[in-house]
């Protein structure tokens, strides 16, 4: 009973001592990539940096105790700090003591909705973000996340906005005060990131940048030139505290909470069962939500902001060897260690060496190659990227995804009420029955109609299917008999039901008669309910539409 409560007791007992060096390995590895992306995550989301760290050490030991995945790497994330400034820098100035206070506050809220999903198994509802949003969003998201840390780079103040152009006119107005110094330190961090990542992928390449520019600007005197440096660094564990509330912080944050719930979670998800995959065991979703809502709910209380699964470090932690969560608790006891003993060593460390690290990390988040695909498979899902993307640059992270969600959701309920129908014929060589339109040489029959739906039947699509229907029989004058092959319905509502009884109805009125092949069990068990047996005794029981035919003599 305790090991379906706390997963982690499962790989606890049973832990193979041939795991451990791939587990220490994979933990310092991660550990060491963590520090610097954490503290320039933290300031991406308007924080000290030191919160970054703070996000980095009790959050990962209790996803490790609770969660699913054995190598998922947890903690901040570009995609998450950037949704969290944009969630709360409209309601107080960054880093002021009323912003981390709602911060706090907004990682209890996705915590306690993640765990509550979780709990009562409602993670399906995650399912509804579609991956042509998250895709769309993403790709945005990676650009704001980039000209975002421009000003970091330039050594300029920051021009503030939520959208890229406001960002970007700000950038471009305070160029001229450009720090060069600034900005050498920025571009050489960039270039040795990258030559790391193409080379050496594996390769922990920000703590290289971190020691040798903190080592340059402490040897040159280069703060006392105008490089901006992180400072002092609070030394040791965040303390204890429950985040401040009212019922109007909640309203403001709710939307915040809602986009980092979903975006958060989809990210984790994808490489937990990525990794999952190729390891050859299960993810269990609700799971994967109670053990990221207690680690959120642990964030908000010791003084970190909300956490997920990132790609990058989970790659990375998987490739190092990792086989169980000890890896991450690994990772988490030297970022402990860190805060206890170390701190002071990043005093020296310049802003714009965390924002290359940023602009590195997130670059390959922009995948245009997934939208061209998305075009070529379904217009429309490669459109619903294309307007989330839009909609994200021009108005920001959340209006853009609410913008992407709501499409995609349009999309979807379009499709439902527009099921596809087909009129079918008989292919005579092959004896089975296809499209008319695919198979144009297949014979039909002037007395019958033979439809197919290949969609669950329910109130908004039963205007579509009468419509079709109605064009059909005025083409068709003779018809006296409507076929209708119902083995791609696997449900119908019960308007849906009544619908369809008072067509038959109407129609038979006119002299024709409607006779139903193929019906599923979850349709006939329906329809058995409202009378149909009765009504229509033997017309909604053939096996085919082939059996139909012969009983009313027309094959």
């Amino acid at each position: 009973m305790l090991q379906k409560i706390i997963p982690a007791l499962e790989w606890l007992r049973n832990y193979k001592r041939e795991d451990l060096k791939g587990d220490l390995t994979a933990g310092l590895i991660v550990a060491i990539m963590l520090v610097p992306q954490g503290m320039a995550y933290a300031m991406l989301a308007g924080l000290p940096p030191v919160v970054g760290l703070y996000a980095s050490t009790l959050p990962l030991i209790i996803y490790a105790l609770f969660g699913s995945s054995r190598q998922l790497a947890v903690g901040p994330v570009a995609m998450i700090s950037l949704l969290v400034f944009a969630g709360v820098s409209p309601l107080a100035p960054p880093g002021s003591e009323k912003y981390v206070s709602l911060v706090l506050l907004l990682s209890l809220m996705v915590g306690v909705f993640q765990f509550s999903l979780g709990l009562f198994r409602a993670g399906f509802i995650v399912n509804f973000l579609s991956h042509a949003v998250v895709s769309g969003f993403m790709s945005a998201a990676a650009i704001l996340i980039l000209l975002s840390q421009l000003h970091h780079l330039f050594g300029i103040v920051s021009p503030g906005g939520q959208s890229a152009m406001s960002v970007l006119k700000g950038v471009i107005q305070g160029m001229g005060g450009t720090h060069l110094t600034t900005l050498g330190i920025g571009l050489a961090s960039m270039i040795i990131l990258v030559i790391f990542k193409r080379k050496m992928p594996n390769f922990p390449a920000p703590i290289v940048v971190v020691v040798a520019s903190t080592l340059v600007v402490y040897f040159f005197g280069l703060d006392q030139s105008g490089v901006k440096i992180v400072g002092h660094v609070p030394k040791g564990l965040p303390s204890f505290s429950i985040p401040e509330w009212s019922l109007g912080s909640l309203e403001v944050l709710l939307p915040a909470a809602l986009t980092i719930l979903f975006i958060g979670f989809m990210e984790s998800i994808s490489i937990a069962e990525w990794v999952a995959a190729r390891e050859k065991y299960k993810i269990d979703s609700n799971r994967e939500l109670v053990g990221l809502g207690l680690a959120n709910v642990t964030a908000s209380f010791f003084s970190a902001y909300p956490v997920t699964g990132g790609f990058s470090r989970t790659a990375v932690n998987y490739q190092a060897g990792a086989k169980t969560g000890l890896a991450s608790l690994i990772t988490a006891a030297i970022i402990l260690l860190t805060l206890l003993f170390f701190t002071s060593f990043f005093y020296h460390l310049p802003h714009a060496v965390l924002a290359a690290i940023v602009a590195v990390a997130v670059a390959g988040l922009i995948d245009v190659k997934g939208a061209r695909h998305l075009l070529n498979l379904r217009k429309m899902d490669g459109w619903t990227t294309i307007l989330t993307f839009i909609a994200t640059l021009a108005l920001g992270s959340e209006k853009g995804i609410m913008i992407g969600v709501a499409f995609s959701l349009f999309v979807f309920i379009w499709r439902s009420s527009h099921p596809h129908t087909a009129e079918l014929g008989y292919l005579e060589g092959d004896n089975v029955f296809g499209n008319i339109r695919r198979f144009p040489e297949a014979k039909t029959y002037p007395e019958a109609l033979i439809l197919r739906v290949d969609a669950s039947l329910y109130f908004a699509n039963m205007a579509f299917l009468e419509d079709f229907l109605r064009r059909r029989i005025v083409e068709k004058p003779d018809v006296k008999w409507v076929i209708m092959d119902l083995s791609g319905v696997n449900d119908i509502d019960a308007v849906g039901a009544d619908t369809l009884s008072e067509i038959m109805n109407n129609y038979r009125e006119q002299g024709i008669q409607f006779i139903f092949a193929g019906m599923k069990g979850p349709v006939r068990d329906l329809v058995s309910k409202a009378g149909w047996e009765e009504k229509y005794g033997k017309n909604i029981e053939y096996l085919s539409v082939q059996h139909a035919l012969k009983d009313i003599g027309l094959m």
